[in-house]
Parts: structure tokens; sequence; C-alpha cells
């Protein structure tokens, strides 16, 4: 039950940041299959970035939980001592600071990474369609970066429930504004395909301030929030960043496979682009809940290390695989057996056929990738819960270049499969990794607990 408390107030927020992407591929529907290849492309991308600058700050939320473990233990109860009080304010400066400087670095690349889409053999009409809408993305980072800052924060206290309310509204706020930019209603600028990324950053800035605003109204989180990053220690700066950087290269490595995955199936015209941008997308919806059970059991790992409780970190695993292999049945249950139902709110109502072939035969991949996908991210949280971020990288590494990108290559390339080769070998990217991982967790906890 603990892992579910703490897991689905996480999940629920990342399934509402996902909501804001998926509207916007929706909408993207509505003008043309172009835009849904474009405009897929240019979120891809953005959350290849996203998904790195946040792995940067990610561990706040094992290091927060830490500090609060061990000054419960040292005062006996619940309550903080000053020690601890002063560390979760040292951390959360050091990261406001680190998340700073990454979104600055993230949107730079971003921009760079626009000039540069001609080369990776995507299509002319494509490339000047994608740009804008990256622009527009770009200064997103900044709120984004900020309010996984403050969740990491949240979650750390195990306060993270407060997250949800915020991220459903702008939900509604982001579907409102893409109509009004698209088709230029109440005055604004009719900006179509772009109008979609900026007012994607525009929700962005807003869910960080009432975000924001909502913790400083917890009287337990109020107390501890230190936005000043300016004054941050360098130590701690050091230590977030030493225990981040391995984790960005985790996160950034599987977006990265992605990334690189979308760009081989552009080689295959705007059809085979289109129909894996939205079976993707679907298939990262369902990848939040196994990132919000990650979160979730890694937080309570931590945790427990820092109570000493070590032969309960094997069942929080248990607990955690199951759940998600019962949640990814009942999702590919419904891809299996509803897939127009899936699939049409993303190919707006007169949807081309073609794509849609296409991404039905896709959603049979997606099961086994969810599968894989999910457990992997799993075992990396419970490994930085470990306090081994190093361990996932290394694995990643080996699962997704070693094997991955061959493999999807050799089977669309060589093998003639063309999309259904690139998803194979996705499928078997993310299945060799979830291997590797469980190895190294078994490794660690023997060495935490030689009881196990």
């Amino acid at each position: 039950m603990e892992i579910l408390l703490l897991a689905a107030p996480i999940a629920g927020l990342q399934l509402a940041q996902i909501a804001l992407t998926s509207i916007d591929l929706m909408m993207m529907g509505l003008l043309s299959v172009k835009a849904v290849a474009a405009g897929g492309l240019a979120i891809l991308l953005f959350n290849q970035l996203r998904t790195m600058c946040i792995g940067m700050v990610t561990g706040v939320g094992n290091l927060v939980a830490s500090a609060v473990g061990h000054g419960e233990r040292r005062t006996g109860t619940s309550e903080l001592d000053s020690q601890a009080r002063h560390e979760i304010a040292d951390l959360l400066r050091a990261a406001m600071l680190i998340a700073t400087l990454g979104a600055v670095i993230g949107g730079v690349l971003l921009f760079t990474i626009a000039f540069f889409l001609p080369w990776f053999g995507q299509d002319p009409a494509i490339v000047d369609l994608a740009r804008p809408v990256m622009f527009a993305l770009a200064p997103g980072l900044f709120p984004m970066l900020w309010l996984n800052v403050l969740r990491q924060f949240a979650v750390g206290l195990r306060r993270a429930g407060s997250l949800l309310s915020v991220a459903m509204i702008s939900i509604g706020i982001n579907a409102l504004l893409n109509a009004m930019f698209i088709y230029g209603w109440a005055g604004m600028p009719r900006l179509g395909l772009t109008g979609i990324g900026l007012s994607t950053t525009l929700v962005q800035f807003w869910t960080f301030l009432t975000y924001l605003r909502t913790v400083r109204r917890d009287p337990q989180m109020s107390v501890l929030l230190v936005l000043d990053g300016w004054r941050a220690q360098s130590a701690t700066v050091g230590r977030i960043a030493r225990m981040g950087a391995p984790i960005a290269l985790t996160y950034g490595s599987e977006a990265a496979l992605t990334s690189v995955a979308s760009l081989l199936m552009g080689t295959f015209g705007p059809v085979a682009l289109a129909a894996s941008n939205v079976v993707n997308q679907l298939a990262y919806i369902a990848y939040q809940f196994n990132i919000g059970l990650s979160h979730g059991a890694s937080i309570l790992v931590s945790r427990m290390l820092a109570h000493r409780r070590y032969d309960e970190i094997s069942g929080v695993a248990r607990r955690t695989l199951t759940i998600s292999f019962s949640t990814m049945s009942l999702i590919g249950l419904l891809y299996v057996t509803m897939p127009k139902i899936v699939l049409s709110p993303f190919l707006g109502a007169q949807h081309d056929p073609a794509v849609f072939a296409e991404a039905t035969v896709l959603l049979w991949f997606a099961i086994a990738h969810q599968f894989f996908k999910g457990t992997q991210n799993i075992f990396i949280g419970l490994l930085r819960g470990l306090g081994n971020t190093k361990g996932g990288l290394k694995n990643t590494f080996i699962g997704y270049w070693v094997v991955g990108i061959p493999a999807m290559i050799l089977c669309s390339y060589g093998f003639g499969l063309r999309g259904n080769g690139i998803w194979f070998g996705l499928c078997l990217s993310f299945a060799a990794t979830s291997v590797l991982l469980l190895r190294r967790f078994k490794v660690d906890l023997l060495a935490v607990n030689p009881g196990v």
C-alpha cells in the first residue's frame, strides 16, 4: 500500500504532464498527417532533452528522503532535527541552480538540433514544420525543471499528493490555448502548428507558479522551502551533480534510443513516422505508471536504508513489479481489443487509412515494449534507492547501444521489415536491459543485505 501511496501521485503528475503533449498530438491530427509527423518529432526531441535535464535533479528526492530518515532516526520521532532541516534546504538551493543551468543548456541544444535536422534524412517539408515548434517549446524547459525540483522535494517529504490537482487543471488550459493559437481565436495570432508549441510553454510557466503557491501554503513544506539557488553550496551542487549525471545519461540514453527510432522511421516517409509517433505516445502514456512506481519504490528503498530495514527491500521490488505487470496487462488488453478507440483521438475524425493500418500493427509491439521498458525503469529506480546510479548507466548503455541500435538497423533495413523491424529492435533493447539490471540489482542487494 505504501508503494501505491507514493507512486500514485507521481504517476498522476507524470500522466498529467504527458496529457499536455498528448493533447498537442491530438490537435496536430486536426491539421494534417505532416503536422502529426513534424509536431510529433519536435515533441519527441524536446522530451529527449527534457528527460536528460530532469535526470540531473531526480536524485534530489532520494537525498531528501535519506535526510528525513536520518533526522527521524536521530530524534526517534517523525519530527526533523535542525541538521535535517539545514540539509534539505541546502539540497533544494543546489537543485534549483542545477535546474536553471540545465534549462539554459537544454534550450541551446534544442535550437542547435533544429538546424541540423536535414542531416538525419528527414523530409524537407517535415523539417520546415518541426523547427518553429522546437523553438517555441525550448523556453518551457525552465518552468518544467523548476517544477521537477519542487516535485522531488515534495516526494522526498512524502507530500507528493498536492501535485496532481495543479497538473490536471493545466490540461484544460493547454487545450484552450492550443485552439486559440491554431485558429487565431479571441484576437490571438493564428500560428497553426507553431501555436501548439507556444501554448505548451505558457502552460508550463502557469503550472510551476501555481504549484509553487501550493507548496508555500503547505505548513510542512513551506517552512523548508528555499529558492535562492545562487546561495547554493558548491559541495552540495557537486553532490547532486555526481548523483544526477549518471541518471541524466541513463534517461538521456533511453530517450535517445527512442529518438533514433523515430529518425529511422522518418526515412520511410511521413506515414510511417506519423504512425510511430502516435503509438510511441500511447506507449509513453502507459510508461508513466511505471515511472511513478519506480520513483515510489526508489524513495521507499532510500528510507529503508536510512532506517536500516534492509530485509524489506526485496519485498518492495516484488510488489512493485507485480503492480507494474498487472497494469501493463490491462493496457495491453485494451490495445488488442479496441485499437480504433485508442488510435482515433490522435488521428482526427478523417484519419488517413494508411497511418491507421500501420499504427494498428505497431500496437502489438507497443505491448511488449511497455513490459520491458517499464521493468528496466523500475530496476533503475531500485538501484538509485540503493545509492547506485552508475550501474543503471552501464547496463542501459549495453542494452540500448550494443543491442538496440544494431537490432533496429538490421531488422528494418537488413531484413526488410521497415517500421516493424525498428519497433522489434526497440523491444529487444529494453528486454536485454531489463535482464542486465535485474542481475545488477541482485548483486547490490546482496551487498547491502547478505541474508537475501
